[in-house]
């Protein structure tokens, strides 16, 4: 008995251990209900383009682009209808628009490219990662 709680001591010290020694470039996986985190350099050069995009007001490739997102899905924090807008992520693979999106929040000042809210999903919005600058 004394032995088993020693070793779950030892491995939930060693798990702790292992988490704080995490690089801080990696992907970090959400609690349930969360969103999980991507840094802005481990998205695929389109995302980081479009990304810049984002940044600089565009031009944008698509006429979708900068159109409200409606989140429908629910997977992003609530927020007034408008707030979220869609740009859409090349995907050399496709001929169309593709799955991947970068959803843009417009933040305190209404501008998404300075609010610094924003989030990436490869599938089409079934999941979604928010981007560390």
């Amino acid at each position: 008995m004394l032995l088993d709680r020693l070793r779950g001591a030892l491995c939930a010290g060693i798990a702790v251990a292992l988490l704080a020694c995490s690089p801080p470039d990696v992907a970090r996986e959400a609690a349930p209900g969360a969103i999980a985190e991507i840094p802005a350099a481990q998205l695929p050069i389109e995302a980081r383009e479009t990304l810049r995009l984002i940044h600089n007001g565009g031009p944008f490739l698509h006429r979708k682009d900068g159109t409200v997102f409606g989140n429908r899905e629910r997977l992003l924090p609530p927020r007034a209808r408008g707030y979220y807008l869609e740009f859409t992520v090349r995907t050399p693979t496709e001929r169309d628009r593709g799955p991947r999106r970068i959803v843009a929040g417009r933040g305190a000042g209404g501008d998404p490219a300075t609010s610094h809210e924003y989030y990436y999903t490869d599938d089409h919005y079934a999941s979604f990662r928010q981007i560390r600058e």
